[in-house]
């Protein structure tokens, strides 16, 4: 049973009347990655949805308005046929304004009203086109699940709520991953860092000759940068940080997020910390520059390693400062480890 649910597909059908924000709600379902396909004959939808399913594509959006007028009369009746015996769920939105905002968004973009192209005549005004159209999608809305009045929204705020009704909370959505990059200055930061930690105010192993050909992986730099006493207090801030910002950025639809941590050469200090971080968060580590660091590989110690740099007392309690508990559900939590 749960395989066949996990294989099950979830479809979003995406309509409404033009300028009502149906490109707004296949692009935040195409960024909480849904394949998405606008425009597209409903004729052709179940083939089209059969050829996701053999490629592994559970999550699909497809976008149906009154340019596929030619197949408009049986949409409904299309759409119906889509869950295919319980095979897949199907969720209907359909965006929706009032003529008066309608009218002023038109304005704005100095548009014509989509009718007008597919009828072949640019002199149909916005108002008819309107009216035309919502005779043509009653069908559809009146099947829909889900209505987005969008009025009074900004496009911002049209954009939470689709990811607040497919987002993470959403059993159709995967939770955003998380992943923590060790790096060296003298190399640059991660171009594609959401967050930056420098940890170079910690003192370097890089000085200490014992410890100058390891990396931070081995339990003794290990040891040496987690008992600091400056090391404690910064992970517990940054911990801190993390749980209050990470559910944040699930909730505003981000689907990964970098955390980059850097030190000097990348190959101390940044990759210790980024080790005890991400088993706190249950994220992906990546130590970028690790190895371009004299050269050398990472040598690990035995994990029974004892000593003056004993890692493994700071390191549990480095984990005890500030878990986040999993998976993120509306507000509170923090996030997943799916895909880390």
């Amino acid at each position: 049973m749960s395989e066949q649910h996990e294989q099950r597909t979830h479809v979003v059908v995406v309509t409404g009347v033009s300028g009502a924000g149906k490109s707004t709600v296949l692009r935040t379902l195409e960024y909480l990655g849904h394949f998405c396909i606008d425009n597209l004959p409903t004729v052709l939808a179940p083939q089209t949805l059969e050829l996701c399913a053999r490629g592994g594509i559970t999550r699909v959006a497809l976008g149906i308005d009154v340019r596929v007028r030619a197949f408009l009369g049986t949409a409904a009746d299309e759409v119906d046929h889509l869950v295919d015996g319980g095979r897949r769920e199907v969720s209907i939105v359909f965006c929706d304004a009032s003529d008066e905002t309608i009218l002023r968004r038109f304005g704005e973009t100095r548009r014509p009203h989509a009718l007008a192209t597919v009828e072949g005549t640019s002199a149909l005004a916005v108002l008819d086109g309107l009216r035309i159209e919502r005779e043509r999608l009653a069908p559809l809305r009146a099947r829909a699940t889900h209505v987005f009045d969008t009025t009074h929204l900004s496009v911002h705020e049209l954009r939470r709520a689709v990811v607040a009704t497919f987002g993470p909370a959403s059993p159709h959505a995967p939770h955003m991953a998380v992943r923590i990059v060790s790096f060296g200055f003298k190399y640059g930061a991660p171009v594609d860092a959401d967050l930056v930690f420098d940890v170079r105010f910690l003192e370097n192993p890089y000085f200490v000759p014992e410890l100058r050909p390891l990396a931070g992986t081995d339990p003794r730099v290990a040891g040496f940068v987690l008992n600091l006493p400056e090391t404690q207090p910064f992970l517990e801030k940054v911990l801190d940080l993390l749980r209050f910002t990470l559910p944040k950025y699930e909730r505003e639809g981000k689907s990964y997020l970098t955390v980059a941590i850097g030190c000097t050469g990348g190959r101390h200090r940044s990759v210790a910390l980024s080790e005890v971080i991400g088993r706190a968060l249950n994220a992906q580590v990546v130590h970028r520059d690790v190895a371009r660091e004299h050269g050398h590989a990472i040598n690990a110690a035995p994990a029974s390693a004892t000593g003056p740099y004993s890692a493994s007392a700071a390191v549990e309690h480095a984990l005890a400062l500030s878990p986040l508990p999993q998976p993120v559900s509306g507000d509170g939590g923090g996030p997943s480890g799916a895909s880390r």
